[in-house]
């Protein structure tokens, strides 16, 4: 969900070396029209997605996104992650970042309040682990290193 600190923990992974993929960008999503005329959403490009996900990694392998047509891809995880938070530490943290504009804007924020009623259930249903982003930074990136370090040892 925006907001609750993917961008800032998959940077703080790819510091401490871990193959650690931001997809809030071209490389990676596009923008596509809705199915009913709606305005559009951010969809993950599904060749580069799964040459990511298919390919041999050393270590664990880190993935940021949110997007509609994630459930697609959710075979080729070990593990899926929702960070979660309070509405208002999200709707802080997205009116003071200096990474991205998204959510400074008044629509943007009442999309942020309304994703958060009803894609963060779909979210936290299908996820495998859910974690409280307001925790301190180092203690979010501690329980994703040790997410990633139980699946990988959990594989075949």
């Amino acid at each position: 969900m925006s907001g609750t600190g993917k961008s800032t923990a998959i940077a703080a992974l790819g510091r401490r070396g871990f193959g650690a993929v931001d997809t809030d960008s071209p490389t990676w999503s596009r923008w596509a029209p809705t199915a009913d005329g709606g305005e559009g959403e951010w969809l993950w490009r599904d060749d580069p997605i799964r040459r990511l996900l298919t390919a041999r990694h050393e270590r664990p392998l880190y993935v940021s996104g949110c997007v509609s047509n994630q459930g697609r891809f959710y075979d080729l995880f070990d593990a899926i992650v929702l960070l979660s938070a309070p509405v208002e530490v999200v709707l802080d943290r997205v009116a003071t970042r200096t990474t991205n504009d998204y959510g400074k804007a008044p629509a943007d924020r009442d999309r942020i309040v309304s994703h958060l009623g009803w894609v963060e259930p779909l979210l936290r249903a299908t996820c495998t682990h859910e974690i409280d982003a307001t925790r301190p930074l180092a203690e979010v990136v501690a329980a994703l290193t040790a997410i990633g370090r139980d699946a990988t040892t959990s594989r075949p």
